[in-house]
């Protein structure tokens, strides 16, 4: 395994200690980027709650700043003031570290009439194009060059709107669109698109600043452009990623976590997975506790990841790690990206049984069918976990990681930290004060 430097910082983790206890969830992580960038379409200050202090919120922070904004970032609040927009160009340091820059695009044209971004790269979970973004902005009225690794946009006039019909309901297409749309001339209809808690989180943002935004049946979201937008004030919803990892850290321990934050709305798939695995669970007002006594082994179960409402591709890998504790032969089926079962190979390096296949070994209609992608899974558990080094390739599976860790016998070093701060606020921190045995070397 290519392992980083022995200099660079690491994980060391001693598994098989119970969790318990409670712990505050932040604010999501894949909600503020966007809501930041949202900031820059008004020339007013701007101020957000429950930000969860992560390494995207810098990147983000730092993009905005070299294009004019003041900040200032007082604990978990943030204020965020664009009076002018100094440089429509993100540089490749910034814009190439993640598919951010494509957001701020919208915003550019508007205050612009000009941008310039770096294609991006991101997480290595398969090809991202930004096709779908791309063609939506040209239709919307911007001229596009591509030249030299860098994406070229200008306009001469106002965008305008249009019909945007997305092949799939892509997160981040649609999260732009409404950015770009909401100061369009004209009526823009997004047909086919996401509808993520983290989208509507952002739609009653943009609501807030003065947009007019409709969510029609059928994923049809439909944005009728203003002539300019005022300051707003939002408290970000808490982040479900960050809620789901930490209930399986408390099934995988034979724990009992409270989480503080954890919204039943957002969770209402992954609860009734965990209902169907006769794994126990109590909602209250003010969070969610997850209980692992350890009587029996978790049900073994057939899932399928899918586009909101359905089970989220995010959850993909924590959950496949508690597969291999359940009791049986479970099945995995991703349809969202087509290369994102890389990180089990680790997992069986630690002792767990995973067979990986190109076929679709489930019932939903998949858009890798017969491609040769290996987008599906099996697992047989339970299987004790053995620990050991692992080097993280990217948010979701570095998480996975240090949960085979905490159920592991022995201990693990996990490294690429550096991808688990992008996304998570302080997880080591949080996992120690549950009783987890990590820290950071």
């Amino acid at each position: 395994m290519n392992i980083t430097s022995n200099n660079s910082p690491y994980y060391l983790i001693s598994g098989g200690t119970p969790l318990h206890g409670e712990v505050s969830i932040s604010g999501a992580k894949n909600a503020v980027t966007k809501l930041i960038i949202a900031s820059l379409l008004t020339k007013e200050s701007c101020l957000l709650r429950n930000v969860p202090l992560i390494g995207d919120l810098e990147l983000t922070l730092t993009l905005c700043r070299d294009m004019g904004a003041r900040i200032c970032l007082d604990d978990h609040r943030l204020a965020i003031t664009t009076a002018h927009i100094s440089c429509s160009t993100v540089s490749t340091e910034v814009g190439g570290l993640n598919r951010l820059a494509i957001i701020t695009v919208g915003p550019l044209l508007h205050r612009c009439g000009e941008a310039d971004i770096p294609i991006p790269g991101g997480d290595r979970i398969g090809p991202r194009p930004l096709d779908f973004h791309i063609n939506g902005l040209r239709q919307m009225g911007a001229e596009v060059i591509e030249r030299d690794q860098r994406y070229y946009f200008r306009t001469t006039k106002r965008l305008h709107g249009a019909t945007l019909r997305l092949p799939f309901p892509s997160v981040m297409a649609t999260e732009n669109f409404l950015i770009t749309a909401s100061l369009a001339e004209g009526v823009t209809i997004i047909d086919n698109a996401a509808q993520e808690p983290e989208i509507i989180d952002l739609i009653k943002f943009l609501q807030k600043m003065g947009a007019i935004i409709e969510l029609k049946v059928g994923r049809r979201i439909v944005i009728e452009g203003v002539e300019h937008l005022h300051g707003a004030s939002h408290t970000l919803l808490s982040d479900r990623n960050e809620a789901v990892s930490l209930a399986i850290a408390a099934y995988l321990t034979k724990g009992n976590i409270y989480l503080h934050g954890a919204q039943q709305d957002t969770l209402l798939t992954f609860l009734n997975t965990l209902s169907k695995m006769q794994l126990r669970f109590e909602i209250d007002d003010e969070g969610i506790r997850f209980i692992g006594d350890g009587l029996r082994p978790p049900s073994a179960i057939a899932l399928e990841t899918d586009v909101h409402p359905g089970f989220m591709t995010d959850w993909q890998q924590p959950f496949t790690v508690l597969l291999t504790q359940a009791d049986g032969m479970s099945v995995v089926h991703e349809t969202i990206y087509e290369d994102r079962f890389g990180y089990t190979f680790a997992l069986e390096e630690m002792g767990a049984h995973i067979g990986r296949y190109t076929k679709c070994l489930g019932e939903m209609q998949c858009r890798f069918r017969e491609k040769q992608y290996v987008h599906s899974c099996v697992v047989r558990g339970p299987t004790p976990l053995t620990g050991t080094r692992l080097a993280i390739p990217d948010i979701r599976a570095g998480c996975s990681y240090i949960l085979a860790a905490l159920c592991a016998d022995g201990i693990s070093q996990v490294y690429g930290i550096e991808h688990i701060e992008r996304g998570y606020e302080k997880l080591d921190e949080k996992l120690r004060a549950l009783g987890a045995q990590i820290e950071c070397v």
